[in-house]
């Protein structure tokens, strides 16, 4: 069989250099980047094609040996939501066309586009360069909209149409688990022999356990303290709110936790969450317990590494998540992690064993969880056995292995069409 070479990798509304933690930027950059470096390890030169967002930003910035970051002039360079973007597809895929057209024919392999807006563009591609396409959703419209968040906007009808259109259009679909595999098929119509799982992976290089005491310390983190993480995007889809009002339970059962309890709030606004940015800090006024919680700007991922180990466990309530990068992270460090029983986090979270998994939002029912974590010392230290255990399991290494089998496989459905 014909080794696959080169890929274009379309990631249109956010780069995969992108800050994760704010704006649109969160784990489907990771998840771009990281795979990206693996296919590049095994020999397989990747370039990325996402939108500029900068007049500074270089045309073509090497993101790694092997991983080409290629800034698309498509629209304002500022200022632009990702509600507005559809207006830019066609100059966002002309461009990348024109990139292509310096080449020799035949240059791309494959395509593999990531989010809607990016199918629409590898849509065209696949047609134009007759390679195949593999499209992964990360997130999709009626999935959302089926369990909005309380203050969420609706996904709008133009995007459920488009998630429709590149479902049918792409030649394989990549599902990071079984749940979001049978959704594909049941709510998009999608054949189940074109939709593969591919579990996401996580750098074990830099989240791995490291000394509680010494993280705690660097972080200005009391050592004897109770701290409850969350990590990620700031807006209602993350439910960083069910965590807040839980901790104001505990604390009106349990008045004597306020002293030992810190519960920092890694990351920025995000979504619909920038209507308004402060809403998470009124919400800790309102509720009696800004006191003990702490709000950390976005922090890289060597830093975010560091807060893991130093916290009790992670709380990720999200009302969906294709799969939750936040809680295998977190695992990885030795973290144990209370997660919501939703969407791929169903998978990420062994129930029991490496944390707890919370049927709905309600912040009773949270609180119940999170004391039981922190409650006995014994218990806590046997969810992050089993934490990091269950973390193993996952690696960007054969997240690149499984998605190159993608690839050759679509490359081979797609000639046999054509025969």
């Amino acid at each position: 069989m014909e080794r696959i070479d080169r890929v274009a990798m379309i990631s249109l509304h956010t780069s995969p250099l992108d800050q994760p933690g704010t704006g649109d930027a969160g784990g489907m950059n990771v998840y771009v980047l990281e795979l990206s470096k693996r296919l590049a390890a095994q020999g397989i030169a990747v370039d990325v094609f996402t939108r500029a967002t900068s007049s500074r930003l270089e045309p073509v910035v090497p993101a790694c040996d092997g991983v080409a970051v290629h800034h698309v002039h498509a629209g304002p360079f500022e200022g632009l939501s990702k509600g507005e973007l559809p207006g830019q597809l066609c100059v966002f895929a002309r461009e990348v066309l024109r990139t292509e057209a310096t080449r020799p024919v035949g240059y791309y392999d494959a395509v593999h586009s990531h989010y809607w807006l990016s199918g629409q563009v590898g849509a065209l591609a696949r047609d134009r360069w007759g390679v195949p396409l593999v499209h992964s959703m990360h997130t999709m419209a009626k999935v959302k909209n089926a369990a909005l968040a309380g203050g969420d906007t609706p996904e709008p009808e133009a995007r459920l149409i488009g998630e429709e259109q590149v479902v049918e259009a792409a030649d394989l679909l990549i599902a990071n688990t079984d749940l979001e595999a049978k959704q594909l098929i049941e709510l998009y119509d999608a054949e189940p022999g074109r939709v593969q799982v591919v579990h996401p992976g996580v750098d074990l290089g830099i989240f791995r356990p490291e000394d509680r005491s010494a993280a705690r310390a660097a972080l200005g983190l009391p050592q004897r303290a109770h701290v409850l993480l969350f990590a990620g995007r700031l807006q209602p889809l993350k439910a960083p709110d069910v965590l807040l009002r839980a901790v104001a339970v505990m604390l009106v059962r349990d008045p004597g936790l306020r002293p030992s309890l810190v519960v920092p709030v890694v990351g920025g606004p995000s979504g619909s969450g920038l209507d308004h940015p402060t809403s998470l800090a009124d919400l800790a006024r309102e509720l009696g317990i800004d006191d003990v919680v702490r709000f950390v700007p976005p922090v890289t991922q060597p830093e975010l590494a560091r807060w893991y180990a130093a916290a009790s466990l992670v709380a990720v309530p999200s009302y969906n998540e294709s799969f939750g990068l936040v809680a295998v992270e977190a695992q990885a460090c030795g973290t144990p992690v209370v997660a919501a029983a939703v969407g791929g986090l169903t998978t990420a979270v062994q129930d029991g064993r490496s944390g707890f998994l919370v049927d709905g939002h309600d912040p009773a029912r949270w609180a119940d969880a999170l004391t039981e974590v922190i409650s006995s010392d014994v218990r806590r230290e046997k969810l992050a056995v089993g934490a990091l255990a269950h973390a193993r399991d996952f690696s960007w290494e054969a997240t690149a292995r499984a998605t190159l089998a993608v690839y050759e496989q679509a490359r081979t459905l797609m000639r046999e069409e054509v025969a």
